[in-house]
């Protein structure tokens, strides 16, 4: 058997992030009429966090508006910091542990990406709110502290013009390559998160897309380079004016060995739940097969 000498991805986890989830978590309400369906389709979800704990964990996410504003919006931004602190987003930062991030690997990532003609914002000091917090919630738990180091990657879709899916596909392919040309043997997972489909404000307010999101899953895993071709009216249009977050589950999918001509990963769980709050909740594991 071959040492590993490199960083790996092993997986991809996709999965949305509403606030609501959030305070449910931290309120204890997760076993009420209304939260239980949800946080039972996750359940599966953190048996195999445990059974499959990575060394590094990259997480793709959208800042809403705690680290940045409208004052400044990098399209993509890496933190490379030793921790990131739980945002005050208006009512108190969330109870949960400091993200411990991992420089070195991040300063790796940023170095290759950059030199494949990718734009990054490298950012020295931030803290993360909960388009970061939740995902780890509802994979991890309620931990005394998170089960590895988090590079935290925001990706600016709230304020137009936002990336497209191809170069968010293209970015995820890149990441990969900067990922494995890293000289220590890490196990790294992958996490795209945001979405499903949703509309906060406007005629459209509450909107719910069922079809949209099976479908969009449905090809995520089966054909993700004809997903990232997919405009951002389609999004606009079908998902609600935030359904363009799913952008940012292709930068997880384009990571995958698949898209450069590896074995198709494993679909390890699959799940999706409406409402949570007003917004439809998706959620994927996907593994990296053996060739």
């Amino acid at each position: 058997m071959t040492r590993q000498t490199h960083a790996r991805i092993s997986a991809s986890v996709y999965t949305s992030h509403v606030p609501a989830i959030g305070a449910a978590i931290d309120l204890g309400k997760t076993d009420n009429e209304y939260w239980s369906p949800l946080f039972k389709g996750y359940e599966p979800s953190k048996q195999w966090m445990k059974d499959n704990r990575p060394d590094v964990i990259f997480l793709v996410y959208n800042d809403h508006a705690t680290a940045f504003s409208l004052e400044m919006i990098p399209t993509f931004a890496i933190g490379c910091a030793a921790e990131f602190k739980p945002a005050d987003e208006g009512w108190g930062a969330r109870p949960v542990p400091t993200v411990i991030g991992h420089p070195e690997l991040a300063a790796h990532i940023a170095q290759s990406v950059i030199q494949q003609d990718f734009d990054l914002t490298i950012v020295n000091k931030m803290d993360v709110d909960h388009g970061l917090t939740v995902p780890l919630s509802l994979m991890c738990g309620q931990p005394e502290a998170w089960p590895c180091p988090v590079i935290p990657f925001a990706v600016n879709v709230v304020q137009y013009p936002v990336p497209s899916g191809r170069r968010c596909f293209e970015l995820g392919r890149a990441i990969r390559r900067a990922i494995e040309s890293y000289d220590e043997p890490l196990n790294v997972h992958i996490w795209g998160t945001g979405g499903m489909s949703h509309q906060l404000q406007g005629p459209r307010a509450g909107l719910i897309n069922r079809e949209f999101d099976k479908a969009f899953m449905d090809r995520l895993i089966a054909d993700p380079a004809g997903q990232a071709d997919v405009p951002h009216i389609d999004y606009v249009r079908e998902a609600g004016s935030e359904g363009i977050e799913l952008v940012m589950w292709l930068i997880a999918r384009g990571a995958m060995a698949d898209v450069a001509g590896g074995p198709a990963p494993r679909v390890a769980h699959r799940f999706y739940h409406v409402p949570a709050s007003n917004t439809a909740v998706g959620h994927l594991i996907l593994e990296e097969q053996s060739s």
